[in-house]
């Protein structure tokens, strides 16, 4: 008889290839990774309390002063604009690009501002309701891969080079404090450890029998937790923890990926023939696409910016979206590939997928302070909409495959294979 097991930090079941792995007692300052896929799975901060508290009260104060004062500034011929951060999406609303303005809001303002509030109210001293911290930190995790801020000033300083060539660029008072609440951002993120959060908020559910490391958790009847990270037993779809739902591997996965994956083609196809922006001078005007923006960044010589916007806009969607259907074909189970390889694609897809959004931002800064009436002025176009709006299908599409699927394939190898010399006898 199996006497009942209470699960706790030292065992863990890595969410991307499902491994059940015992992690020893760690050191401060120092993290563990999982053997088979090397995906991050705990880690213990010197101060895991005090150090994601205060990059995050950090980071509050420099958004705060980041929307105070103007942000960049532009000169030509004598006529000065500048522009605070909060311009850009009334400048978007003005011109009937609500949906340009929203994603602005969503991903370099609100989401990240968020996000750092809720990291701040999770390990400031005050205890939380457990029905607030619950909803409060399963949004801050889901919410994370969406923060854009750092990929909104990259796109800053790619805009800085197209104007370069029309007049002088200056930097406001707030430039400097959002550089810092983006250093910040990604400061608090990396200093706050999931299964410390989850486990000041509540135990872990504990288990009926004990799990053998080196195996996955499927075959020993077990699944993770999506939410909180739980081991709990494979049929049990409702977290005792975090009341979330779940399932043992994720629900239609392939088919809800394959979805987005084709609707992110349909519209990747005008995105790129559709101009993405209008560029107003002396009375003439003409549409520029992404591609066209590229050859006219490299003919001026700005060959580092030009292969960016060239790489983030050309080559990493289409090769995203190349990578995400070969991850279903192989999950699918045709043919058989290294799954540490497979495994290493996915990583980078989920990684470069979001930079892909630097020309919307570079649109969204060049329209908001580019408007110097019949001079010079620049406006967005349906062609920037539907390039967002293929990152973000192509994100979803990330997020909904499950990679677990490409791993399940060893495991059923395995079990075969220790089944052989039983059949020979």
């Amino acid at each position: 008889m199996c006497a009942h097991h209470s699960h706790d930090s030292v065992t863990v079941l890595c969410p991307q290839c499902d491994l059940v792995v015992e992690i020893p007692e760690l050191e401060r300052g120092t993290k563990a990774e999982c053997p088979r896929c090397h995906t991050h799975l705990a880690a213990r901060w010197r101060e895991p309390r005090r150090q994601p508290l205060m990059y995050a009260l950090s980071g509050l104060v420099m958004f705060v002063l980041a929307g105070m004062f103007p942000f960049v500034s532009m000169k030509v011929a004598g006529i000065e604009s500048e522009i605070t951060l909060y311009q850009i999406p009334s400048v978007m609303f003005g011109d009937n690009y609500g949906e340009l303005a929203l994603f602005f809001m969503g991903f370099v303002l609100a989401v990240p501002a968020f996000c750092l509030f809720a990291i701040t109210l999770l390990c400031s001293g005050i205890r939380l309701p457990r029905q607030l911290a619950i909803p409060v930190t399963r949004l801050l995790f889901r919410l994370r891969a969406w923060c854009m801020a750092e990929i909104f000033l990259a796109g800053v300083l790619v805009s800085f080079v197209k104007l370069m060539a029309y007049g002088d660029i200056g930097l406001g008072v707030s430039f400097l404090p959002y550089c810092l609440f983006c250093v910040m951002q990604v400061r608090a993120f990396q200093c706050l450890d999931k299964h410390w959060v989850w486990q000041r908020i509540a135990p872990r559910p504990p288990l009926p029998v004990a799990l053998e490391a080196g195996k996955g958790g499927l075959c020993q009847g077990v699944r993770l937790c999506g939410t909180c990270q739980a081991i709990l037993p494979a049929d049990m779809h409702q977290c005792p923890r975090c009341s979330s739902r779940g399932h043992a591997r994720r629900p239609n996965s392939l088919q809800l990926t394959l979805a987005l994956l084709f609707t992110s083609l349909i519209l990747y196809i005008p995105a790129n023939l559709l101009p993405i922006m209008i560029t107003e001078s002396l009375g003439s005007d003409f549409g520029s696409t992404i591609m066209a923006g590229v050859i006219l960044l490299w003919g001026d010589g700005s060959y580092p910016v030009a292969m960016v916007i060239f790489i983030a806009s050309i080559m990493v969607p289409s090769l995203k979206m190349l990578a995400i259907g070969w991850l279903c074909l192989d999950a699918k189970g045709h043919g058989w590939r290294d799954p540490g390889r497979m495994h290493f694609i996915y990583e980078i897809v989920e990684f470069v997928g979001r930079w892909s959004m630097i020309d919307v931002f570079v649109i969204a800064v060049l329209a908001a302070l580019v408007r110097m009436g019949r001079l010079m002025s620049i406006y967005p176009d349906i062609g920037v909409i539907l390039f967002a709006m293929v990152v973000i299908l192509t994100m979803i599409a990330a997020e909904m495959f499950d990679p677990r699927l490409t791993w399940d394939r060893l495991e059923k190898k395995r079990a075969e294979s220790a089944k052989e010399p039983q059949v020979e006898r």
